[in-house]
């Protein structure tokens, strides 16, 4: 009887970091336990808001680190962990001992880098990172990229100084983690016409600045007529309560933490959202959509789609009033539409 191969995988979620790294972890979790011989697990810090539940409830092993007081030393994604990142993998790395040999190391976390990494290597075969940022060093041996770059070649050149020579560089849309409920949706696409009929409000797990609001302010403004709303936020929005009972007040759906997005997605002839995770979710199904930047590492990469004819972009959520959706929505036309639905849709042929 040949034994199980053991998966690891840290990843956090919190208001701060969203959910979109569990979310892709949890994807691509799911495909590996198609495998019958894997043996997943879950380690996550206990950070405040984080959605770790969604880890069980999905019949995942999960080990959590304990939370600690915020190192205030810590500056932009190094806060991220809350504190240093060799405390963090001392910490990680006395439950991997407790769980015998690791084949696999699997990290999602802009907070972690080859400081880290060197000092997990010796309790683990092979070490898998998940980053789009290129912006630091790793020590690994597959390093995944899932976003939409138009030159592939272009963007692993942006990694070969970061990772060593020997690591697999697995990069572009081929490569994107998602659920099966998309592939499922997929077979089953509707015919969009080019009309406003459904529009989805999805801004991220968190969504700080409260983007949503600012949607749901925009369409009342607008004031159109038949057309069906349906608003998304995740578990750990803290403004949900208000977000549901504006939703209440003015006749549009209210759903939260959702396991049948692609379902609207679908459904929907028009997104306002974020840049993150989900841009790749609304393009496999053709998604025409209006995007705010709510995070400084996805404004190059939306501007680059607008400019591109795949998204419409109205800036960073700090300089976006519901104003500037409203004029967003006018000035689409139906070729508008259209063609961003088409290119969305050929980017995956």
């Amino acid at each position: 009887m040949c034994s199980l191969k053991k998966i690891i995988i840290r990843v956090d979620s919190s208001a701060q970091i969203g959910s979109g790294h569990l979310m892709r972890c949890l994807t691509l979790a799911e495909q590996r336990r198609q495998d019958v011989d894997n043996e997943i697990y879950f380690i996550s810090r206990d950070l405040e808001n984080n959605l770790s539940d969604l880890i069980t409830r999905r019949g995942f092993s999960l080990k959590l680190l304990q939370r600690h007081e915020i190192d205030l030393s810590l500056k932009g994604y190094a806060a991220w962990l809350t504190v240093p990142q060799e405390v963090d993998a001392e910490e990680t790395i006395k439950i991997l001992k407790t769980l015998g040999t690791v084949d696999e190391l699997i990290i999602d976390s802009y907070a972690i880098d080859i400081n880290w990494e060197k000092l997990i290597r010796p309790y683990v075969k092979k070490i898998f990172v998940i980053d789009d940022l290129a912006n630091r060093k790793h020590d690994c041996d597959i390093l995944l990229d899932q976003n939409f770059h138009e030159d592939i070649e272009l963007a692993k050149e942006r990694y070969l100084k970061l990772v060593p020579e020997n690591c697999e560089l697995r990069i572009g849309l081929k490569y994107t983690l998602l659920r099966q409920e998309f592939y499922d949706a997929k077979k089953n696409l509707r015919h969009r016409d080019g009309s406003i009929k459904n529009i989805l409000v999805f801004y991220g797990g968190s969504d700080l600045t409260n983007e949503t609001m600012k949607a749901l302010r925009a369409l009342v403004k607008l004031n159109l007529k038949n057309v069906t709303v349906n608003v998304v936020v995740g578990g750990s929005n803290s403004q949900r309560e208000m977000i549901e009972k504006f939703c209440s007040q003015h006749d549009f759906n209210f759903y939260c933490q959702v396991n049948n997005m692609a379902e609207l997605m679908n459904a929907a002839d028009l997104s306002l959202g974020a840049g993150g995770s989900t841009t790749l979710e609304r393009f496999f199904l053709g998604l025409p959509s209006i995007v705010t930047a709510i995070a400084e590492n996805q404004e190059g990469g939306i501007q680059q789609l607008d400019k591109s004819g795949y998204v419409k972009y109205i800036g960073k959520a700090q300089n976006c009033s519901a104003l500037d959706i409203v004029k967003a929505i006018e000035s689409l036309q139906k070729n508008d539409l259209l063609q961003m639905q088409e290119k969305c849709l050929s980017i995956w042929n």
